[in-house]
């Protein structure tokens, strides 16, 4: 007896486990509870059987002492799937259908690989629809709130209600929370949100006056100058870059650059000298070879561009939809849109984001990097003199690590 176990006990626990599963299947619930108890009486740390007993209290409609069970066998064992979907069947009852759907969802945390057609399998099924109905419940209810001070949604996510809206969503776990994840450089103290409100960009408003004129120019170099338009990645083809892998090299996305590494591109001023003029009313960085950036980006047909970062929340991207067929979209972050012919929007590109178009036509955007309007006078100078001093000490020219946003 090393353990300090009488030997004869593993042999009581099974002779009175067994006679307990007679006892169920006899329809002697209470019985088969009392046996069940000896034997965890004998050995309070086998698992298996509190759940039994659990079990066995169930059938004889003793609820709260099967709950008791359940909690005993939990103690032993947070984490067990079968113990928590017990917890969770024992208040799936009329009055207690909030509790039973939230420990269904703790329970599914923690799912195993179901054979299908087996009891298991259905009592996860109901585990899965009790919970998403609880889901959009809760979800109603927030949404409910929030409606109570924001009553027009749509006008309030470009007026103010923004973060009111995205709260909704993040409390009622519609929503993930994302922040800023910057490849290169980021600048601590701003603010982190996927989209930005409007009423921020004073000068929004004129620039998106000039979508007609944007258009037009836009156009005549589909027509006439289709060959400036160059693949946006284009890598060494030697690096790690399977993110990229489809598109590297590839005119699925491709780009016409009107201001590059701070330079306007030759004959741009000739050929776009309208889009150049609207482009002015923002304020886009200026950091020697690296900024300001602005060009025309085409996504071909049925072709994605997978998540990603940019690479400095210094600076957001402005969009101009100017070509958008249908079935096209972008998401960052948590939140997915639509473009709009015509309609600009701000966002932070150092938060995860990608954009898709599942239609069979060309859809072409505008794109420029502007200052994050949360970045002061001494930030700015700060921001553009140590990133140029960086690409000084690495010998970096115009060229390299440009722009640096996408889609």
């Amino acid at each position: 007896m090393a353990n300090g176990k009488d030997p004869t006990t593993d042999i009581q626990i099974r002779d009175l486990n067994r006679a307990a599963r007679d006892a169920l299947a006899a329809g002697r619930p209470g019985e088969a509870a009392r046996l069940l108890r000896q034997a965890v009486a004998l050995d309070p740390g086998v698992l298996s059987l509190w759940l039994n007993y659990a079990g066995a209290l169930r059938q004889a409609n003793d609820f709260d002492g099967a709950q008791e069970a359940v909690n005993a066998a939990l103690r032993l064992e947070p984490r067990d799937f079968n113990a928590l979907m017990l917890r969770a069947s024992l208040l799936d009852r009329p009055g207690h259908e909030i509790e039973a759907a939230r420990a269904y969802g703790n329970a599914l945390l923690f799912k195993p690989a179901v054979p299908a057609g087996t009891p298991l399998a259905t009592a996860v099924e109901r585990a899965e629809r009790v919970y998403q109905d609880y889901l959009a419940s809760f979800a109603e209810a927030v949404d409910a709130a929030v409606a109570a001070v924001v009553p027009e949604p749509l006008t309030a996510a470009e007026t103010g209600g923004a973060n009111a809206l995205r709260f909704g969503r993040i409390t009622s776990g519609r929503a993930r929370i994302f922040h800023p994840e910057p490849n290169q450089y980021y600048y601590p103290g701003l603010p982190s949100q996927e989209f930005y409100e409007r009423r921020l960009f004073p000068w929004i408003e004129a620039f998106e006056a000039a979508t007609d004129d944007i258009r037009e120019e836009l156009e005549q170099a589909l027509t006439v100058h289709r060959d400036r338009f160059v693949p946006y990645v284009n890598e060494d083809d030697t690096l790690p870059l399977d993110q990229w892998k489809d598109l590297n090299g590839s005119a699925d996305w491709s780009t016409l650059h009107l201001i590059a590494h701070g330079q306007v591109a030759p004959d741009a001023e000739i050929f776009f000298p309208r889009t150049l003029s609207a482009l002015a009313l923002a304020p886009q960085p200026s950091v020697p070879g690296r900024s300001p950036s602005a060009m025309f980006s085409a996504l071909k047909p049925r072709t994605r561009i997978p998540p990603h970062v940019g690479v400095s929340n210094a600076r957001l991207v402005l969009h101009l939809p100017l070509i958008v067929p249908e079935n096209c979209g972008f998401r960052v972050g948590s939140e997915t849109r639509s473009w709009k012919v015509g309609t600009a929007w701000v966002f932070d590109d150092t938060i995860e984001h990608e954009a898709w178009n599942d239609s069979d036509a060309l859809r072409v955007i505008l794109i420029a990097d502007i200052w994050n309007v949360f970045m002061t006078d001494l930030d700015r100078q700060v921001y553009a003199r140590v990133v140029e001093g960086i690409d000084r000490f690495h010998g970096a020219g115009a060229g390299v690590a440009g722009g640096g946003f996408g889609l």
